[in-house]
This record gives C-alpha cells, structure tokens and sequence, in this order.
C-alpha cells in the first residue's frame, strides 16, 4: 500500500470491502491562449457506499473539475486529462468507449448541480424533464414517465405534486428548485450522486432542509456521496470524511469531526478560523490574507507558501507530499493526512 493509499482507506460500510469510486493521480488540465492551467494536480480520493466524502476549498481549488472529470462532461478540447484513473465498481472509466460510460452516467452515477434554475430547461414543464430520465433510459411512455415524475416530485417533499407536474422551473422557489434537481439525480436510484454547491444561493433554512433531505436519501437507497462546497458549516453533521483542496491538490484529509477539532495544514486551519462565532461578538473576521493562485503560474514549492503565516525556505521550493499524520507519541490518526512540511505545528501546536 502507497503513502497515499493508507489515507485513503475503504469504509467498513463497504459491503464488498472495496470503495465504490476511486480517484487516483488525477490531472486535468485547460490549453488556452494564455497557456496549459492546470485545475487539478494530482488528486487521490474514494468513497464507499453509504458514506459521504466532502471536499472543501475556496473557487479556483479544482473541487467542481475534478467532479466534472469524474462524470465525463468536460469540454474536451480545451479540457485534457494527461494521467489518473478514475474506478467504479474497480472499472477505470477514463479508459472505457462513450457508449460504456453514458450507460454509467446518470444511471449509476448522477449529479447535482448548484444552479438549479440555470440547469433546468426553462421552456419545458418539471414533469417532462423528470420523466425524460425514465423515457430516455428506460423506454417508458409519456403516460408512466410523468407517474414516476409525480412520484419522485413527492419523494422529495414538492408540496401538490401532482398539481404542480406541469408547472415551469421559474414557477418553484430555489429550495423547490433544488428539490426538484435532486429527484432528477435520484430518478434511476444511482450508486453514487455528486452534489456540486447544492446549497448556493440558499438561505440557511432551506440549506438545512436540503442537507437532511439528500442524508435521509443517502440512507435510504446507501448511496455514497459527494459533496462539494466551500461552506464548513454545511459539512459538519453530514460528512463521513473530507478532503481540502488548494489549488489542485489535496492539501489535508480527516474524519469530519477530527478535522474541526484539529486540523493538520494551515489553509485548514485558516477555513477554520474564517468561520463567524457566536462567542466572537464584536471581533474582527479573520480572513486568510491574500488570494488563491492563478493556475497559469502557481508558485512553485507549496502552492499556498504565498499566504501561509507558517512557510519557511523549504515551503517555497519543494512541493510537500499528502502523508499520514500521527499523535506526538507517533500513535496512529486513521485517514488523516496532510500536505505540509509543518503538519506537526498546526496539529499539535
């Protein structure tokens, strides 16, 4: 086993032992005028059935690409994946004809996208977009679509279901909207969803809402998860494991609630401390000073040396390896890992 590999480790909930989505080594990269931005260098992750894998980062951090990678719906060219592998079920996708991989997609893989309103047709009812994934897959007729779309509008909590089928997109509220994008993903019942942003543009009641309702989804069906997001909040009661993404790259992975508690990089850290509390009244947010690197030209050594109150001479020409992270005594922290060259500092300092 690999030094990323033991980072990774298969879920117990993993009937077959095995983790149902493995991403390993993945690159992606954008050939534009201006020259090769490399989204994503490098990116190791997996999620097992009924587990829920969150990857945080700030835009610009590759979390959505290498989501897009995954499902196969990258612009290609400019878009160009020049290594990694990307299994399901043990299958590199990366390496399967078009045919193989849109009898995956949607039917065992689906997505969520942020955008609701920007991702559903406008000129066309909910209940023929609904029903599209069952006439289009399935061979259904028009008449059985639209009864499954009224029972998938239900499943996620549409109030009038049936009343509202026929109903426009600009018809529902967002959070409406959101569930209807959900039903959409859940329509063949996929092994696995992606939920990109999901919450976006949400107010925090409706995001609460959402989140319970995609965790009371998951359970139901034990499908796993992928959510991507920048908000910490969000993640807290619902993630299993997260990965933290910076510029490309995994920076730190942990158990959800050992990474509140102690994280082992300092971008963590600083996500951490840009959080606003309750106990802070009246202080001043922090905020990690500076901005994420143009991918055109990220700084060599460790990509976020530049904003980091902790980077040394050697932050600012090697590139730190993700390694596991232990205890002070050396004893054993599961699934942690962390791609800084002073991970002890930031987790036992």
């Amino acid at each position: 086993m690999t030094i990323i590999e033991e980072a990774f480790v298969p879920s117990p909930r993993d009937n077959d032992g095995g983790p149902l989505l493995e991403v390993r080594d993945l690159h992606v990269e954008f050939h534009t005028r201006e020259g090769v931005v490399k989204a994503v260098n490098g990116v190791n992750y997996n999620v097992a059935a009924g587990e829920t894998l969150a990857v945080l980062g700030e835009s610009g951090s590759g979390k959505s690409v290498t989501a897009q990678a995954i499902m196969g719906i990258l612009d290609m060219p400019p878009a160009k994946i020049p290594q990694g592998e990307i299994r399901f079920r043990g299958q590199d996708m990366l390496t399967m004809s078009a045919d193989e991989r849109r009898k995956i997609r949607g039917q065992r893989i689906a997505m969520i996208f942020q955008d609701a309103l920007s991702s559903l047709n406008p000129v066309l009812s909910v209940g023929y977009q609904l029903g599209e994934m069952f006439r289009v897959h399935q061979g259904m007729s028009k008449k059985d679509a639209k009864a499954k779309a009224i029972e998938l509008m239900d499943r996620v909590k549409i109030p009038a279901a049936a009343a509202r089928v026929n109903d426009y997109p600009h018809q529902f509220s967002g959070g409406m909207r959101q569930r209807i994008m959900i039903a959409m993903a859940l329509a063949l019942e996929p092994e696995l969803i992606i939920a990109d942003e999901p919450t976006t543009a949400l107010d925090v009641t409706v995001q609460a809402q959402v989140m319970d309702l995609l965790a009371e989804l998951q359970r139901e069906y034990n499908m796993g998860l992928i959510l991507i997001t920048h908000d910490l909040g969000v993640v807290a009661d619902v993630a299993d494991k997260i990965a933290v993404m910076y510029a490309g790259r995994i920076v730190e992975t942990a158990p959800v609630h050992e990474l509140y508690k102690r994280p082992a990089h300092p971008y963590t850290r600083g996500l951490l401390d840009s959080i606003p509390r309750l106990d802070q009244k009246g202080q001043e947010l922090y905020a990690i000073k500076g901005l994420p690197p143009n991918l055109l030209r990220i700084p060599t050594g460790c990509a976020f040396n530049p904003r980091c109150p902790k980077a040394q001479d050697i932050c600012r020409t090697d590139i730190p390896a993700l390694l596991p992270v232990t205890e002070q005594d050396g004893g054993e922290l599961p699934g942690r890992a962390s791609a800084c060259h002073f991970w002890k500092e930031t987790l036992h300092g």
